[in-house]
């Protein structure tokens, strides 16, 4: 089981701004300061924290790197997807019927990290 993930962020403030806005959509609230950033917490799953890199180095995407967010319909996810790209965040892919009873959509942060928001068979 995953306990928590992490993306990096250039300007955190601006991050942590898309985050608040955009988790806020599923339960997500700020639960952990860190030094270089910030832990959200939900109800139920894995803490997502949104930092700058702890070594100082330049902030970097990585090539297959995606983090995938559950959400309890298609409804929300299609809710997540527009919030997403109000905030700034750019088209990955709308959201649609991926096969399998997976219904999702994709998007990429201000910063280019590519996140998924998705349900099964609802």
């Amino acid at each position: 089981m995953i306990g928590y993930t992490t993306i990096g962020a250039t300007d955190i403030t601006r991050a942590l701004a898309f985050y608040d806005a955009l988790l806020a959509e599923l339960g997500g609230k700020r639960v952990m300061e860190t030094a270089n950033g910030q832990l959200f917490g939900f109800a139920q799953g894995p803490l997502f924290g949104v930092t700058k890199p702890y070594d100082g180095k330049v902030q970097n995407c990585g090539n297959g790197n995606m983090i995938a967010l559950r959400c309890p319909n298609k409804e929300k996810v299609e809710q997540m997807y527009a919030k997403a790209i109000s905030l700034g965040g750019t088209d990955e892919g709308k959201p649609g019927d991926r096969g399998g009873g997976f219904f999702g959509a994709y998007f990429r942060d201000l910063d280019g990290n590519k996140l998924c928001v998705f349900t099964m068979g609802g």
